[in-house]
């Protein structure tokens, strides 16, 4: 865990996952999100994606994890994100979620980082967040 006067423009955390079958059911289960395109095979196959794929919010919460347990770590608190789902993810694929630490506002206790996913060397979602850090 960092303090916010640790953090520091440019620093930057990762987090990796290969998308499974059971991970794509189970975020349908937790989210209520059954859409076929993410479950139903056939289904998927007439979709302009031709098979199935990820919920884009399953990506886009690794984003949460690094930020709740790397940079900054324990305690902080999401304030905003914005995502941009530019790219379909599917099962078999490994994601690669990074932050990076583009704004400091010292007085607010807010950390401004920028988002993305990459699968290879394609972003598939990107975006920015705002953290607060609380003190401690």
């Amino acid at each position: 865990m960092y303090k916010l006067g640790d953090l520091k423009i440019g620093m930057s955390e990762s987090y990796s996952q290969t998308i499974t079958d059971a991970d794509i059911k189970g975020f349908a289960g937790l989210s209520g999100d059954r859409n076929p395109v993410h479950l139903d095979e056939e289904y998927a196959s007439s979709s302009r994606f031709k098979k199935r794929i990820a919920h884009g919010m399953f990506s886009a919460s690794f984003f949460s994890a690094l930020f709740g347990t790397k940079l900054p770590g324990e305690g902080c608190v999401y304030v905003s994100q914005n995502l941009k789902f530019r790219k379909p993810v599917y099962v078999g694929d490994t994601v690669v979620a990074t932050i990076e630490v583009k704004g400091i506002d010292v007085e607010k206790r807010r950390v401004y980082f920028n988002t993305y996913c990459k699968v290879g060397n394609s972003k598939v979602i990107t975006g920015d967040a705002e953290i607060y850090v609380p003190e401690g």
